[in-house]
C-alpha cells in the first residue's frame, strides 16, 4: 500500500494531499530512512516517525487498511511506539 493511503486511511492525517506534501518534503522516515515520495510502499511491520506539535511520533503498522474507516477501526491499523516524546533532548543539568 502506498504511504500517502495508508496515512490517510488510518487517519493520521485529514486529507490526501496532506499526506503526500508530507512525504514529499521529507517530513517522515519509514524504518529509518527519510521518505522523499508519496508512492513508497509500506508493509506490516514498518516503523513511521515524524514530528507533530513539537513531539514525535512513532507509529508501527500492524495491519494495511480497505478503506478509510471510523477512528476505531483507524487505531487498530498502528501501535504507538514511542508516545510524546519531546523533539529537544533535556539535559540532566547536573
Amino acid at each position: 500500500m502506498r504511504l500517502d493511503k495508508f496515512l490517510w486511511f488510518a487517519r493520521i492525517v485529514k486529507t490526501r494531499s496532506l499526506a503526500q506534501s508530507l512525504a514529499e518534503e521529507g517530513h517522515l522516515r519509514l524504518s529509518g530512512r527519510i521518505i522523499d515520495r508519496a508512492h513508497v510502499p509500506v508493509r506490516i511491520g514498518d516503523v513511521l516517525a515524524f514530528a507533530v506539535h513539537g513531539k514525535v511520533r512513532v507509529l508501527r503498522i500492524d495491519a494495511l487498511p480497505d478503506r478509510r474507516g471510523p477512528p476505531a477501526e483507524a487505531r487498530a491499523l498502528y501501535t504507538e511506539v514511542n508516545e510524546g516524546s519531546p523533539l529537544t533532548s533535556e539535559g540532566s543539568g547536573d
